[in-house]
């Protein structure tokens, strides 16, 4: 009996992705146009249909599609029948949309906790001192039981910082108040893209990407990715997010059958584009360790060398489409690509990576005991489901009859680090207020008391002073007489 296997399609002979390697993760790449969508989607109804579910990102709505059935069409029939595709009839997927601004699916939520300060700096572009210090406030947030959920109680951890960065630099190491203030400028920048939307609460339970329907079926988990795309860092830090957090909660089940997820991670570029060596180190463990939960990650992108070689080097499976090759450059990469795949003596790679059409490309899979098998030179087979996007209506529908709605699409603001330092500033306010109100008391009671004198005269005080008036007018008048007269 052959082992299960998702069919991919055919070159002398049947192509396929054995369902037991499908978590030693996969690379599928080519240039823009020449079928990199459509792959992805035939691996997604094969596993869906195998009872895995499976996590995408639609960076340009197309993917949506799998959850119609195809518009059967003479070319995609024609392609079936080369192919040898039996049985071949339009078909919908079960799906789950998701958004991280709640637009176009359920809203994903992930608390600043759950974030951490290394993927947060990564996302706030943070440097080394800058980084150290928002560890550091994590640290205190820790120490102190403060709970840090959404955006708003790290801006208040923040203020909490750098008021008391003197006590904290003696504790913890110095805090810098430019570096406190440079992150609350970040976090600023971050919220106009709209993240204060992507932190909080109800934070996703991971389960919820791990369910199949009543018949078996795994559900396709796709995220709306089109607006997300517009900020980058964004996308990438929540998609690595994602990697990370499947990797520390799912527990090890070493080689299954088959997979309990797989997670493809399309326009991978943005994810190493300017990423610091510990993030790529975070990465290649992540990739590296999360096979044995049974989680396959695939990499989607147009150049294949955008994958670093520390992380490449874990993937066993692989889909290249045409590349072009007009520039030193490219021609680089082609020849790069064609070292990656096991020599087949039918033909050189590296001439026919060029000269694939659309819909075509060199496939090459983990075999028996996990070796890479032969690259062959395929033609993919056609999608059952829509190539495509969906209309508003139809996407509408499928939201308004989700089982997620309950549990996701209304935010929750419970008590957590905000409230939690604005009850202590004003405790420390109203303390302070006590103490000037008892130093000022204290001042006034140690002033010497004055001795009252009455305003009244008596007969003789008023007596001497009319005798005086009397006087000094007598002299007055004497003195003005004898200049007078001289």
């Amino acid at each position: 009996m052959s082992d299960p296997s998702v069919f991919l399609g055919k070159s002398g002979a049947p192509q396929a992705l054995k369902l037991k390697y499908a978590n030693r993760h996969g690379l599928i790449s080519g240039a823009t146009g020449t079928g990199k969508t459509v792959t992805l989607q035939i691996i997604t109804e094969g596993l869906s249909q195998a009872g895995v579910p499976v996590f995408v990102a639609d960076v340009k709505g197309d993917l949506a599609g799998l959850s119609q059935p195809v518009e059967m069409k003479d070319f995609l029939q024609e392609r079936a029948d080369k192919i040898g595709l039996d049985h071949y009839t339009p078909q919908s997927f079960p799906v789950c949309f998701w958004d991280l601004y709640g637009e176009q699916g359920h809203p994903i939520r992930a608390t600043v906790s759950e974030m951490g300060p290394l993927l947060l700096s990564r996302l706030l572009d943070l440097n080394d001192t800058q980084e150290g210090v928002l560890t550091l406030a994590f640290r205190l947030a820790d120490d102190e039981g403060l709970l840090l959920l959404d955006l708003k109680d790290l801006r208040a951890l923040l203020v909490e910082v750098a008021e008391r960065a003197k006590e904290l630099s003696a504790e913890y190491g110095h805090v810098s108040r430019a570096s406190v203030g440079a992150i609350q400028r970040r976090l600023l920048a971050l919220e106009e893209q709209g993240a204060e939307l992507f932190f909080g609460e109800p934070a996703l339970d991971l389960k919820d990407f791990l369910r199949t329907t009543e018949d078996g079926a795994g559900v396709v988990n796709i995220l709306a990715a089109d607006r997300l795309m517009q900020t980058p860092k964004l996308y990438a830090t929540f998609l690595l997010w994602l990697l990370s957090e499947l990797f520390e909660e799912m527990p090890e089940i070493g080689d299954p059958e088959k997979p309990e997820l797989v997670f493809f991670f399309d326009e991978a570029h943005l994810l190493f584009d300017d990423a610091p060596k510990a993030l790529i180190q975070k990465i290649e463990q992540v990739v590296r360790l999360i096979r044995s939960k049974g989680v396959g990650v695939f990499f989607v992108t147009q150049n294949p060398l955008d994958v670093p070689d520390s992380v490449s080097s874990q993937l066993g499976n692989r889909v290249q489409h045409a590349l072009r090759a007009f520039t030193p450059r490219e021609q680089r990469v082609v020849k790069a690509a064609a070292e990656t795949f096991r020599p087949n003596p039918a033909f050189k790679t590296l001439d026919v990576i060029t000269e694939l059409g659309i819909g075509e490309a060199l496939v090459s899979t983990l075999q028996s005991k996990g070796a890479p098998g032969v690259v062959e030179r395929t033609l993919i087979r056609p999608p059952s489901s829509r190539m495509g996007p969906i209309t508003k209506r139809e996407r509408n529908d499928i939201l308004r009859y989700s089982d997620m709605t309950d549990k996701y699409d209304d935010a929750v603001d419970r008590e957590s680090a905000y409230e939690e330092l604005q009850e202590r500033a004003a405790k420390r306010a109203e303390a302070e207020e006590k103490a000037r109100a008892k130093e000022t008391k204290s001042r006034r009671s140690k002033k010497p008391a004055k001795s009252r004198r009455s305003s009244r005269q008596t007969v003789s005080e008023a007596a001497f002073k009319t005798a005086a008036r009397t006087l000094a007018r007598e002299l007055v008048r004497g003195l003005l007489g004898s200049l007078k007269r001289r």
